[in-house]
């Protein structure tokens, strides 16, 4: 292990929530009551910018985040590293009632100036996903050293390639090229190769999640609404985007308390619609009980006409087209226990 590592190695708040694992799951059952038939679960949140206010969509302002973080530190949840949530997911293992992980896209240099100080004195776990050669660019962006400062102090480094491309445009070799030159440069400033991903624009096909799923990394996530879970593709996971629309403290409360649901046979399967307006579709797991109260939403179109098209296969009817790029479907439906299930998508629209 090198020094480096040594010095990152099982911080304070990491030691704290493996406490608070063991504390919350005991004898490998949750002493907290848990709905059955249902899989372990964790709401994973992602940021970009903070108090910028040239893009109200993918910035939030500094009085949001605090908020989010004061709801976080005082509503009863479990804050764990990211790492730990996948692991447990993918081995089985038990994780507390509203388990949240906190992610971070873009260094910029909010993330170091505003962001990082109120999470370090939150004593709050996070991961920070990096375009590496946007660090070299200065101005807005954060520096190497500060991101070295960082990672030293604690904070999970992922890799979201080398410049940001939108790699659904591109061919094979392109991507691989990005995200080994992304590796390398992080490998060779921290230590140790990132082991989680984070798809650029949260863009991401069939081929490109089996490319990552082959290059050694852990997880990888887009940007699609949901709630992780143990029968979740481990590298297309979903994480609630919030900014300056879309922080409320009723809208961050909402998200934090979802529970997954269960769909099978998404289409379209890869991201990429195959028309406009789309066909979208998927088949409800059947512990998900009745669907008469399940609803779909379409960004720009509001509720979208459900049809059952046999068996508990549910199919949406959207009235008009679409804007062209990226558009989300967030589906929603209520649980037994008072909170809403949530299954997203994220499409893009040629």
């Amino acid at each position: 292990m090198t020094e480096r590592m040594a010095s990152r190695a099982r911080p304070a708040w990491r030691r704290l929530a493996a406490l608070g694992l063991m504390l919350a799951c005991a004898g490998g059952r949750c002493v907290a009551p848990c709905v059955a038939g249902e899989p372990m679960s964790a709401v994973i949140f992602a940021y970009r910018h903070f108090g910028d206010d040239a893009d109200p969509s993918s910035t939030i302002a500094v009085e949001q985040f605090e908020a989010h973080l004061r709801e976080l530190r005082s509503g009863g949840y479990a804050v764990l590293p990211v790492p730990d949530i996948v692991a447990a997911l993918r081995d089985g293992k038990p994780l507390p009632p509203r388990t949240v992980g906190l992610t971070i896209d873009d260094a910029h240099g909010s993330v170091y100036s505003l962001a990082w100080p109120r999470l370090r004195a939150a004593g709050l776990p996070f991961t920070l996903f990096v375009s590496t050669e946007t660090l070299e660019g200065g101005g807005s962006r954060m520096t190497w050293d500060e991101l070295r400062e960082m990672a030293d102090a604690g904070v999970v480094i992922g890799n979201q390639t080398a410049s940001y491309p939108r790699m659904i445009e591109q061919d094979r070799a392109y991507n691989v090229g990005q995200i080994l030159r992304a590796q390398d440069q992080l490998s060779g400033v921290l230590g140790e190769a990132p082991k989680l991903f984070a798809y650029p624009y949260g863009e991401y096909t069939t081929a490109l999640r089996d490319l990552i799923a082959n290059m050694g990394f852990d997880a990888a996530f887009g940007l699609q609404s949901g709630v992780v879970h143990a029968q979740a593709d481990r590298f297309a996971l979903p994480r609630f985007t919030l900014n300056d629309a879309y922080g409320s403290i009723e809208r961050f409360r909402l998200s934090a308390d979802a529970s997954p649901l269960l769909v099978t046979d998404v289409t379209p399967a890869d991201g990429v619609a195959d028309g406009n307006p789309p066909h979208f579709g998927f088949t409800v797991d059947p512990a998900m009980g009745e669907l008469d109260q399940l609803a779909c939403f379409a960004s720009g179109l509001g509720r979208a006409q459900l049809e059952n098209v046999g068996g508990r296969r549910v199919e949406a009817r959207l009235p008009e087209k679409l804007a062209s790029g990226r558009t989300r479907i967030n589906c929603t439906l209520p649980g037994t226990d008072g909170r809403w299930r949530w299954f997203g998508a994220q499409l893009s629209i040629p």
